[in-house]
């Protein structure tokens, strides 16, 4: 029996009808923008991540990132010096540019902040914690961020409302703050970029009472440098004021009550010492101070039983167990609230299309070569830890050597949310690196300048440039010197090698790499043509 043409006509349209049906299934869904959660500590060194080094610390949150994500093992900054840094985040600019060139010097407001570019676009956007410059950050539907440096205990905050105060420890307060947006104020029909910024570890290093009990009890290996004479290097590193025996105070740094560092004749390097110790102290509510007695005050006794029969060795190693047992237990606090965000993302279904980066604003110097602080473009200064991770796009246990900066966050973060990023931003986005076709990144070269000079530590001016192979720098202003290290061959950077004869060509194509580099960042000037004149008198270039 033959079909009707009714019966046949209706098989057809059945038919397209599926096939339109699957067609339409196979057509690629418009992926979701991500969300961006960006934590940073201040001044965290790389060498106090477990992540990267497990010999003073175990950050098992921070380094779930990594496992989860990607580790970054030669990230860096620009500018190695707190708000400079910021404002290089921020904008995706050197310093040079957006004009923060020191902690001092203003920040040109009429940049324009990766933040505004995502607010523009549908971010819900949200800043907790310490900015370090200004008082309305741009680009930021809610904000609370700490006056200047901040405090540890009891924190002033300002908003969009008014000053405040919450009582607490900062590091805890910052976290609340930010979990209490993530519960009750996010949009969740928008994606947010959540600049989630720790004050600690800053200086001068105030634990939370929970931390200070079990990290006062605690001995920490020493680096291999602690005693270093600076006889490999030049001028700057002789004369730098960041010596743990010489120039961390002993009360504010150390946590030495004044009255008794007055009863042991201890010259501190200025009052500064004595006055921030009872500023950070006059803070403590009444029970605060008794916990804090209670643990300090018998480290103050033994001080001053211990001090009058000390080296110089003596009193330098001293220093360096109580500044690494303050500074640590700090880190102790970031640690454990990351997880609590962590755990948040985890529970509420947000992990998988979340950046999640942790950084630093810089890296920071743990009694290496002596010091504390940061500023030098030497490695534990210049390089900052980086992890990322993003499950929907990242493969877990990532690990990259690339030359990223602090300078590509900004047009990382824009890509990623499928916005193209301004023309006069002068990073890299590194969404290639983090999504396995690296053949697709093309730095091979990172860009330094320090310009806080003079003024506190008294690092002079420097600029340089980093390869995975060498670092060259060039200190200017009050001196005119140059230094190049192997990094290969001397990854402690005790001996500049920019007059052995061996390295002559490594210092000759680097010079003028350093050149082209400084000209395509708009950082050059009448000095490079002074020194490229004499690559022409020698007949290298034309």
């Amino acid at each position: 029996m033959k079909n009707s043409p009714l019966l046949q006509k209706t098989v057809f349209m059945l038919a397209i009808a599926v096939l339109i049906t699957l067609s339409s299934c196979q057509q690629p869904k418009e992926e979701k923008r991500p969300n961006i959660l960006f934590i940073m500590s201040d001044d965290h060194a790389y060498q106090a991540i477990s992540a990267y080094n497990d010999k003073l610390i175990e950050t098992p949150q921070i380094d779930r990132i990594a496992n989860e994500g990607i580790l970054f093992t030669n990230a860096s900054v620009t500018n190695s010096i707190c708000a400079p840094s910021r404002a290089t985040i921020l904008t995706g600019k050197h310093t040079h540019i957006h004009g923060k060139i020191d902690n001092n010097f203003p920040f040109d407001t009429t940049n324009v902040t990766f933040p505004q570019i995502l607010k523009q676009n549908g971010y819900q956007t949200a800043m907790f914690g310490k900015l370090h410059f200004g008082n309305n950050p741009k680009g930021f539907d809610e904000f609370m961020i700490l006056p200047d440096q901040g405090d540890y205990y009891n924190p002033d905050f300002i908003t969009p409302k008014g000053d405040t105060t919450i009582m607490g420890y900062v590091t805890d307060v910052i976290t609340d703050l930010t979990l209490d947006w993530l519960d009750t104020e996010r949009e969740k029909e928008k994606p947010f970029l959540l600049m989630y910024l720790h004050k600690a570890p800053h200086r001068e290093w105030i634990p939370a009472e929970r931390h200070y009990k079990a990290f006062t009890q605690k001995i920490f290996p020493e680096p291999e440098t602690l005693f270093d004479d600076y006889k490999g290097r030049g001028t700057a590193a002789k004369t730098a004021e960041m010596n743990l025996r010489k120039h961390m105070t002993v009360s504010a740094d150390n946590k030495i009550y004044p009255e008794v560092a007055k009863e042991l004749k201890i010259v501190e390097p200025s009052e500064w010492g004595f006055k921030v110790f009872k500023s950070k102290y006059g803070r403590f509510t009444e029970e605060q101070k008794a916990q804090w007695d209670a643990v300090y005050g018998p480290i103050n006794e033994t001080f001053k039983k211990d001090y009058p029969g000390m080296t110089n060795e003596d009193y330098m190693r001293w220093k360096y167990q109580r500044y690494m047992q303050d500074y640590l237990a700090c880190i102790a606090a970031v640690d454990e609230n990351v997880g609590r965000v962590l755990d948040y993302l985890d529970q509420n279904g947000l992990s998988e299309n979340t950046i999640v980066v942790y950084t630093s604003d810089q890296g920071f110097y743990l009694g290496e070569h002596g010091w504390f602080d940061k500023r030098f473009i030497y490695d534990e200064s210049f390089k900052t830890p980086l992890v990322v991770r993003w499950p929907a796009k990242i493969k877990p246990g990532s690990v990259s050597d690339e030359m990223v900066q602090n300078l590509d966050y900004a047009q990382t973060f824009l890509e990623a949310a499928g916005i193209k990023a301004p023309q006069d931003m002068q990073g890299e986005s590194f969404m290639p690196l983090l999504t396995e076709q690296a053949d697709q990144w093309h730095r091979d070269v990172a860009y330094y300048h320090y310009y806080e000079y003079p003024g506190f530590h008294a690092v002079k001016r420097h600029y340089g440039i980093v390869t995975k192979e060498y670092k060259l720098v060039h200190f200017y202003y009050d001196v005119d010197e140059w230094e190049l290290y192997d990094r290969l061959n001397d990854s402690l950077e005790l001996n500049s090698v920019y007059h052995d004869p061996a390295y002559q060509d490594v210092v000759d194509s680097l010079t003028l790499k350093l050149y082209e580099t400084r000209k395509y960042y708009k950082d050059s000037g009448e000095l490079d043509e002074a020194y490229i004149q004499k690559y022409r008198d020698r007949g290298l270039i034309k």
